[in-house]
């Protein structure tokens, strides 16, 4: 499972949906009407159960962007505007019937950068977890990888649109900007390591550089 999600690439890029949603890949298209913090879907290509459509994807109505926090079912989902943390309450977005809805991902960016992240800090992505061997399952502090992981996604995404538009487009500038920043939380990114399944960090990994902090 990657570290980064939809809405995390949301709050970095707030026009992100609006502006390059062409080179993200659709799950579900449709109409609905939003209450409160409930979407109700009235018609709909693709059920949300079907499209994969959960916590952390992030769902347009009527061209804005809300924050899956549940499905439901698969037509209902529970959403909210943007919160500045997992942990605030949800807020309620604007009523509004018979609108269009839609749900674009960015995940196959996401998980490619996720397994360069993985192979930075010395873990093979192909390799299967197995007694003795060092997976995913051994960083105790996943969130801390997120970031980076989102901005590594969000250079390939806007790389992706300026590749069509050219090397002078909004897009383009973007996707050099975003190279940067990822260089620069790459050097600061550090992902504690359990290398013994005793559930303690005993190993510091930063991106490419390895340093023992617990004998």
């Amino acid at each position: 499972m990657s570290f980064a999600n939809d809405v995390l690439l949301l709050t970095l890029e707030p026009a992100l949906f609006r502006d390059v949603a062409w080179v993200s890949q659709r799950l579900v298209l449709g109409a609905g009407s939003c209450s409160g913090t409930v979407l109700t879907m009235t018609s709909q290509d693709v059920l949300f159960d079907a499209g994969g459509v959960d916590t952390g994807n992030v769902v347009l109505v009527a061209g804005t962007g809300y924050e899956v926090i549940a499905r439901v079912s698969g037509t209902v989902l529970t959403i909210s505007r943007l919160r500045a943390s997992d942990d605030d309450a949800l807020t309620p977005v604007s009523g509004a019937s018979d609108v269009e809805v839609s749900v674009p991902t960015f995940a196959p960016q996401i998980a490619m950068v996720h397994r360069q992240v993985l192979r930075m800090i010395g873990i093979e992505p192909d390799v299967p977890e197995e007694a003795g061997s060092i997976g995913p399952s051994a960083i105790v502090n996943p969130g801390a990888l997120a970031r980076v992981e989102a901005l590594g996604a969000l250079h390939l995404i806007y790389a992706a649109a300026g590749s069509a538009l050219g090397p002078e487009s909004a897009p383009a500038r973007k996707a050099e900007f975003y190279r940067q920043r990822f260089a620069d939380e790459r050097q600061r990114a550090v992902a504690m390591i359990d290398t013994d399944a005793d559930g303690q960090p005993d190993a510091v990994r930063r991106l490419n550089i390895l340093a023992l902090v617990r004998g």
